[in-house]
């Protein structure tokens, strides 16, 4: 072992311990485009061409083991699936071998050549090697087929054609596991069953250039692959979906994106100056880069005391991914495909290897750190690189540079607010009218002339029409005294609960298909309106296991529908550009606002303020609206037209464009007003200052047409701190949940088969993070064919 020509390197490159250089091996040939590959515990690769040299990470400092068997240079290399025995696959242009770990090494102490299993002869070119989860059956990719080896024995079992390029990836579903995927430089990807033989699926052409790697999800039973130019794709591998696209990204731009997201935090934070020029100068290079190739997906495994350690992490249960290519290595969330850490290779000044010709790397962490293994693009050069998983991922955040966004009013309102002079008078107006009415109650309760009550003649009884509506619905006091108790009775909320992902249930509301517009819990989370294409507005219970009350009275679509504060009152808006308020308990309803007053309809329209004041928006601005309800008790009086709205201020977005959807908090006092416009961006308002406060670009692939916030309580904000979750959706894109403070999406929804996404969506008010009412835990969703989804934890 002595002989051995390789280098090993002493240098250990670090900033904070995070990725360190344990070894770099000196070849005499190129490994470039050679398939290498990492175990818990191994690390294997081609030296010097036709010799497989095997790396225990557990004893670095131990000589690595030389296996010698090939005489062509080595192409492709694998690991088998199971500890005991562990098994290592090589393949050349001579010979497929595979390697019994355990044996070679007793071999090696008793002085003796050790031997591996020649298991194919002359295949040609071999690119990719996959054990099958037993690890009896071997897929090698040579050319465009797929040649199923037994692992034993030197035996084709089948010959998968039909690709029309060299293969250059090929996975087995854990799952089925006679269900093998593959893709192909010519880029698109098949579904075979290698028992039979069959090709069970093939897509279309997915992009210009090749697909490269390859990774199966089994949790979530969908698989990912990546091309040259740096794109991803994932697709469901669940049967009803029939391999349907569940989304699509490019990690060039997710890198642009994460880096933007460190200079404005590096411009808020003195410490980090000294890293913004060399952040600027990565960024200028990326542009100039004509390949962003995706070599190598694999899970990664994050350290189970990340959330600990750092706040940030509120999900323990999120999943990642590890991305190999060849400028560095990146970490993508796989519940929202956001970068959650970089590791640039000209990042680190005493790095070998800037630019990876392969790499591999583990899939499971052991004590915060990972190994993984690169090899020069334009040399001969092999580095075994050490990752602090942990200190990268704490170092790389920026969750604290929007602190100070919040829905809650964390300051005084300001005098020069449009909320100011509103909620002053409010308290004034309201004062005044309690002296009025105890004035008037004074005055009519003395007799004037008479000392005893004379007998009406009939003009103040109530006329014996069914022009008004008996009350039937007087409580005795016995019955307010108890209602009043069990309404403020507090509840105990959970400290922890999961996200509702589950579907629960599915209905249809309507006999026949009805577009489900728009959808809103109430306050505590009890009801649950519906706002319809057929011109009706519906109030469900929180579960959706009664029979709803219907409104009726718009002449268009219901397009927007908002509760009140107390749950007294409706405002709805429709596609005839009227706008009204509706009371709950009686479901009569009042025009505030004629179709002539707006040259558009209104999208969306909601209480603000605890019911001080009414959003909404018409074209490209949204409206601050001051209004007054009449509510008389004199069964004359109360058909009399009192209602009356008046425009506090108009408010549009910085692009100028169409407000697609907006958002506010009624349930306490908050300054926070979200929009969404027709460039997919997302705009934050303050009011209290009177101006936009952030702005989210792209935050979907279409524009959103729905925000839905968590509407909880006061109390229950400042208790659990979810009141700065939101949800977004968009046509043909999946549901996504967004925090306030990190101004990142959090999680995607998945869930709706046919792709024709949900026209209106609900979160309920309580819980971790998407809570739901006080006795149940729903997230509710609605599509245009008149479905109605619950989703529980």
């Amino acid at each position: 072992m002595e002989n051995t020509d390789y280098a090993s390197s002493n240098k250990v490159d670090y900033i904070g311990d995070i990725v360190q250089e344990r070894h770099l091996f000196e070849s005499k040939e190129s490994a470039s485009h050679v398939q290498l590959a990492c175990s818990q515990h191994y690390c294997a690769f081609p030296l010097n061409g036709n010799e497989l040299c095997i790396w225990n990470t557990k004893n670095p400092s131990n000589q690595p083991l030389h296996l010698v068997g090939h005489h062509q240079s080595i192409t492709a290399v694998t690991f088998g699936n199971r500890f005991n025995p562990l098994l290592v696959c090589s393949a050349s242009c001579d010979y497929v071998i595979v390697w019994n770990l355990m044996e070679c090494g007793e071999k090696i102490l008793e002085g003796l050549i050790p031997r591996g299993d020649v298991i194919g002869t002359l295949l040609g070119m071999v690119l990719y090697l996959r054990f099958s989860p037993n690890d009896h059956i071997v897929a090698a990719c040579a050319g465009n087929k797929i040649l199923m080896l037994n692992a034993k024995f030197e035996t084709i079992l089948k010959e998968l054609e039909g690709h029309v390029g060299p293969v250059t990836a090929v996975e087995f579903c854990t799952w089925q596991t006679n269900i093998i995927i593959s893709v192909s430089e010519d880029r698109s990807f098949k579904v075979w069953d290698h028992c039979t033989g069959l090709l069970l699926y093939n897509s279309a052409v997915l992009t210009a250039y090749p697909l490269l790697s390859l990774f199966i999800d089994e949790e979530k039973k969908q698989f990912v692959t990546g091309s040259a130019d740096g794109q991803l794709w994932i697709f469901s591998l669940i049967k009803e979906h029939y391999y349907r696209c569940v989304t699509q990204f490019d990690l060039r731009k997710k890198q642009e994106i994460f880096f933007s997201k460190k200079v404005k935090l590096a411009q808020h934070t003195q410490t980090e100056e000294s890293q913004l020029s060399c952040t600027n100068e990565l960024k200028k290079e990326d542009r100039v880069e004509s390949t962003f190739p995706i070599l190598r997906i694999e899970h990664c495994d994050l350290p189970v005391n990340l959330k600990e350690e750092h706040k940030s992490f509120n999900n323990v249960n999120t999943r990642c991914l590890w991305i190999g290519s060849s400028t560095g290595f990146f970490v993508i969330n796989l519940d929202n495909f956001e970068l959650e850490c970089v590791v640039c290779f000209k990042d680190f000044s005493n790095l070998s290897i800037k630019v990876a010709g392969s790499c591999a790397i583990m899939n499971k962490a052991v004590k915060h750190k990972v190994f993984c293994l690169l090899t020069s693009m334009f040399g001969n050069q092999i580095a075994v690189l050490e990752i602090n998983l942990l200190a990268l991922m704490i170092s790389q955040q920026c969750h604290d540079m929007r602190e100070t966004l919040s829905v809650i009013a964390s300051s005084c309102l300001l005098s020069t607010s449009p909320l100011y002079v509103t909620a002053f008078k409010t308290k004034s107006t309201k004062s005044a009218s309690q002296k009025k009415t105890g004035m008037k109650n004074t005055i009519k309760d003395q007799p004037l002339v008479f000392h005893n009550k004379v007998i009406s003649s009939g003009y103040a009884s109530a006329p014996q029409g069914t022009m008004f509506s008996p009350k039937t619905n007087i409580k005795t006091k016995d019955e307010r005294s108890s209602r009043s108790k069990n309404h403020f009775k507090c509840k105990d909320y959970p400290l922890e609960s999961l996200l509702p992902i589950k579907l629960s249930r599915q209905i249809s509301i309507a006999h026949k298909p009805t577009a489900v517009c728009c959808l809103q819990y109430s306050g505590n989370g009890h009801q649950l309106a519906c706002g319809l294409a057929d011109h009706s507005l519906l109030v469900f219970n929180s579960s959706v296991t009664e029979v709803p009350t219907v409104f009726q009275g718009h002449d268009g679509a219901v397009s927007s529908v908002g509760w009140s504060h107390d749950r007294k009152w409706l405002v709805s808006a429709s596609e005839d550009r009227t706008l009204r308020i509706w009371s709950v308990r009686t479901t009569e309803s009042t025009v505030f606002l004629d179709k002539d007053m707006l040259c558009k309809p209104v999208r969306v329209t909601q209480f603000y303020y605890m019911d001080a004041f009414i959003l909404l928006s018409s074209g490209s601005e949204f409206h601050l609206l001051e209004y007054y309800i009449g509510t008389h008790k004199d069964d004359i009086k109360r058909y009399k037209q009192k209602n009356r709205a008046k425009l506090v201020k108009k408010f549009s977005m910085t692009s100028a464009v169409e407000i697609t959807s907006l958002s506010g908090i009624n349930d306490f006092y908050s300054y926070i007003v979200l929009t969404t416009g027709s460039n997919r961006a997302l705009e934050v308002f303050d009011l209290n200052v009177g101006c936009s406060a952030a702005v989210i670009p792209d935050i979907h692939s279409r524009s959103a047409h729905q925000i839905c916030q968590n509407k909880g309580s006061a109390f229950v904000a400042q208790q659990f701190g979810n009141y700065n979750l939101f949800l977004t959706t968009a046509i043909g894109d999946a549901i996504k949940l967004w925090d306030l403070r990190t101004l990142r999406c959090e999680r995607r929804f998945e869930g709706h088969l046919n792709r024709c996404h949900p026209c209106g969506i609900a979160m309920s008010p309580c819980g971790r993070y998407i809570a739901c009412g006080s006795e149940d835990k729903y997230l509710a969703t609605a599509t245009l064919d008149g479905k109605l989804q619950l989703f529980l934890p």
